[in-house]
């Protein structure tokens, strides 16, 4: 029985092998002449709504017919693993005609003549990185136009089942999915794709990828560009080379091209703001022997002699200042003059940075032909979910057509729900991180105590001191909360997004972008924006400390220096989220695919059938490229907002995001289904999200380098206190400390011992000694100081401002050239289908109406001579 099993199935394995005679990696119906636009896939499931599922999709199908697309159903043994149901779909060219026309795709009608550009000179130096010019730009440049029915031998039509790409037709294919009507439920007519794979009648939706990324198709009808992308894009030994921009374009959609566009210029541009932050790191670095200030807080007759009050009430004993020589020698690669000139200078390469990616992007719409791509692409597409779930209707201003919309008293109890809802999960994260405060203000003790009196812990207690070991554990649980909030808060983002009901597709990303962007700035910002301005300013003084909730002592900044915290915490939390992220986008996917395939190995090749293989993928989702952005535009901020903290940072970018184009591009590539092909015109809401991140980057540099470095205080003991003319640093150490008598101390804050009998302690303060008449009030340097931090805030705020507004301002957001070629291209457009009507009214004067032929003749010409003239 068991050989007679194993013959049986031979057979019918051979019988699919014989049957199919087309390639496992066919993207043709059997007949092998009609295209696969579309893939469907559902699975039998004979549960308690089998009838109902099955109902939805005969008339769904039967709809789509109706639609003019084709269909064909490979029946469920056919498939790998015996349950499948694939439903292949090919669009006729006249479907392709007539919806080409509806979402008005531009398509050539006659080749440019406009020369190219200048050589540049340095392009020889230049070649290592260039990729050949047929991967580069896989199609001539053409002049192009709107399609339309009416006038089909105006266009470069060569080939009909060539002349739209694959992804115009995958396009326009997903488009009458989106809209085709399966039938009423509940008295409401229901349709769409989304919603029949939301409830489960198909379980995925996808175009074709054209062949196996490793290798190219047998079959030589298929183009076999995923292969090329995988070979000069999407391998990690081509990090050196410049992105296929065109080809991106053209195999995934201008959607997606523009996004990898913008991640390019953001990383090359990243290379000039790593260098010099690597230049001020070493400057950092080759002036540490040359820092007074660590010098004498190392010097044993100096720092060794100032016995520093207790760290923490009761528990901790008084401890020598040069216990912290280390970590007052490391502040200094971060905490020195180079850091000023840092902060100035990121401050303009913001402006560079969004000003020349906005010619890059004016660029890019001029070659994509996305120029005129606005009204009525983005703003006047109905949402299908918008549309089924408004019953009311009412003209369009613009259109002069009925359709659905929202009551406005809808739309407010909407809003507030939504409103009301983000509140409460910022209010979370503000609550994480005061617990997280308390985190640090409990155990900061607890270190402190352990430190001081664990002999173990000498030979690593210069460098790891209280206040760092308290930073980098709440760091690391801080990090831990920003993951699984971001985790949460995504699904709550979606749902009430969904809620609101967004009229169109720009609406529900901008509103979606917004709300997700306001929950990421607050929860991975509030940490580092907590240690830059709030750590360490409320401390008090000895016997007069300030307490949260009347229990806990406010964290005193380290000896050093708070912005070595805050380098601490920008580090971990940047480095942790580039790891996590990294982990998620590459390795999660790649395992899915793998266990997903593991049972096809066994088969025989012919029965993996192209549409099986990209079903076994995962799906990249409708907000996968907006993940995309989300990430890169947090890390935007971590390099701008802190960075005269750490000017490292840019260059911690910069190795990351070379890596991630090519992660980003291995997976879109080898681990997920194609995407469908979508138009965008530039990067959409997040460049207003850049644009307002920039300007707030000036104000936090100039209060990090005011409030959280030393480099104010410096400055003023330098040019007004110093009484050293030959070493004017010398002395600063002994300025900055205020002198506490231990007999004030309330039995509070008083050590329970004293073992050294001291009478007086010091604290990083500036007031009055105790035998002063103004005892423990603030003196004339603190106010000297505070005034010198706050003119510079004015001066630098007012410097990089004028210089961002003025660079701006130089720099036009079109460059010149492309201003001409728009308007080039516009006279030939407007030219060539002038002469086209003008041939066809003189046809319409041999065989027609001559006398109203006649007047409309005139009519056009005289247009033509206006167009001429203009």
């Amino acid at each position: 029985q068991q050989s007679g099993r194993r013959y049986n199935l031979f057979l019918k394995q051979r019988l699919r092998i014989d049957k199919r005679h087309q390639s496992k990696d066919s993207i043709f119906f059997r007949d092998g002449v009609r295209r696969i636009d579309f893939v469907l896939s559902y699975v039998d499931d004979l549960n308690k709504e089998w009838e109902k599922k099955l109902e939805r999709r005969k008339e769904f199908e039967r709809n789509l017919k109706k639609a003019g697309l084709e269909l064909e159903t490979e029946d469920k043994k056919e498939s790998e693993d015996g349950k499948i149901y694939f439903v292949k779909i090919h669009a006729p060219w006249e479907v392709l005609i007539t919806y080409a026309e509806v979402l008005n795709i531009k398509v050539p009608i006659k080749e440019n003549d406009i020369p190219s550009m200048v050589e540049n000179p340095l392009d020889c130096m230049l070649a290592p990185l260039r990729l050949p010019e047929k991967v580069m730009h896989p199609e001539p440049d053409y002049f192009t136009a709107p399609f339309s029915k009416d006038k089909q031998e105006l266009y470069l039509i060569n080939d009909e089942s060539t002349f739209f790409s694959p992804s115009m037709r995958n396009r326009i294919v997903n488009y009458i999915l989106t809209r085709c009507p399966y039938g009423t439920e509940e008295g409401k007519k229901k349709f769409g794709i989304k919603r029949l794979l939301n409830n489960g009648t198909y379980s995925a939706a996808y175009p074709l990828h054209d062949c196996q990324y490793w290798k190219k198709a047998n079959d030589p009808n298929c183009d076999n560009e995923r292969y090329t992308l995988y070979m000069e894009w999407a391998r990690f030994l081509r990090f050196y080379k410049e992105q296929p921009l065109d080809l991106i374009r053209k195999y995934y959609g201008e959607k997606i091209g523009i996004y990898f566009a913008w991640l390019g210029f953001y990383t090359e541009m990243l290379f000039l703001a790593a260098v010099v932050g690597l230049i001020c790191f070493l400057y950092g670095l080759f002036t540490m022997d040359e820092n007074m200030s660590s010098k004498e807080i190392c010097d044993p007759a100096i720092g060794g002699e100032i016995i520093m009050c207790p760290l923490c009430d009761r528990e901790c004993d008084y401890w020598r200042l040069n216990t912290t020589c280390e970590s007052s020698e490391y502040s200094h690669l971060f905490d020195n003059v180079a850091t000023l000139f840092f902060a100035i200078f990121m401050g303009i390469w913001v402006t560079l940075f969004l000003e020349f990616w906005k010619r890059r992007q004016a660029r890019l719409k001029y070659e994509w032909d996305l120029v005129d791509f606005e009204e009525e692409q983005q703003q006047l597409q109905l949402r299908p979910e918008y549309e089924a779930k408004c019953t009311q209707k009412k003209k369009n201003p613009v259109t002069q057509e009925m359709e659905p919309y929202l009551p406005i008293t809808s739309q407010a109890v909407r809003f507030c729900v939504s409103g009301t809802t983000v509140l409460f999960w910022v209010s979370l994260i503000i609550a994480s991180m005061i617990a997280v405060i308390v985190y640090r203000l409990a155990v900061y003790a607890a270190f402190a105590s352990l430190m001081e009196n664990t002999q173990s812990l000498e030979p690593i207690s210069g460098l790891l001191t209280p206040q760092l070991a308290t930073s980098v554990t709440a760091s690391c649980l801080n990090f831990v909360i920003i993951m699984i909030l971001n985790f949460l808060y995504e699904r709550i983002a979606i749902w009430i997004t969904d809620m609101e009901i967004p009229r169109t597709h720009m609406e529900y990303e901008n509103r979606l972008t917004m709300k997700m962007f306001l929950f990421q700035f607050v929860n991975y910002y509030s940490s580092c924006f907590y240690v830059a301005f709030f750590k360490g300013k409320f401390v008090g003084y000895p016997g007069a400390y300030t307490y949260m909730f009347n229990r806990w002592r406010n964290e005193e900044c380290d000896p050093a220096g708070c912005l070595i915290e805050l380098t601490t915490q920008l580090t971990i939390v940047m480095a942790g989220k580039q790891i996590w992220g990294n982990i998620q986008e590459a390795i999660v996917p790649w395992i899915c695919n793998w266990w997903g395939r593991r049972k096809a190995r066994n088969n025989p090749e012919n029965l993996y059938s192209r549409w099986e293989q990209d079903h076994d993928l995962q799906t990249f989702g409708a907000l996968g490229l907006f993940y995309e952005y989300l990430e890169m535009v947090i890390q935007f901020g971590f390099i701008t907002l802190f960075v005269a903290s750490f000017p490292l940072a840019p260059l911690l970018a910069l190795m990351n995001n070379i890596l991630e184009i090519r992660v980003d591009s291995w997976k879109l590539t080898t681990q997920y289904r194609r995407p469908v092909a979508a138009k965008a015109h530039s990067i959409g809401v997040w460049q207003e999200i850049l644009n307002g991140m920039a300007i707030l980057s000036v104000v936090t540099n100039a209060f990090i380098v005011a409030f959280t470095s030393d480099m104010i205080p410096r400055l003023v003991y330098y040019y007004a206190y110093s009484e050293n003319e030959d070493s004017p640093m010398s002395g600063y150490i002994n300025n900055s400390l205020s002198v506490f008598q231990i007999s004030d101390f309330p039995d509070r804050n008083k050590p329970k011992m004293n073992p050294g009998n001291f009478v007086i302690c010091r604290y990083r303060d500036y007031r009055y000694p105790p035998d002063h008449e103004r005892k423990y009030l603030h003196t004339m340097q603190f106010w000297h100081i505070l005034a010198a931090k706050l003119a510079f805030i004015i001066i630098m705020e007012h410097v990089v401002f004028i210089v961002k507004f003025f660079v701006a301002w130089m720099i036009p957001d079109v460059p010149s050239d492309v201003k001409a070629k728009i308007k080039r291209e516009k006279y030939l457009t407007q030219k060539i289908l002038h002469e086209y009507e003008l041939e066809k009214l003189k046809e319409k004067l041999c065989h027609g109406d001559k006398l109203a032929s006649e007047k409309e003749f005139i009519a056009t010409e005289g247009r033509m001579e206006l167009s001429r003239a203009m």
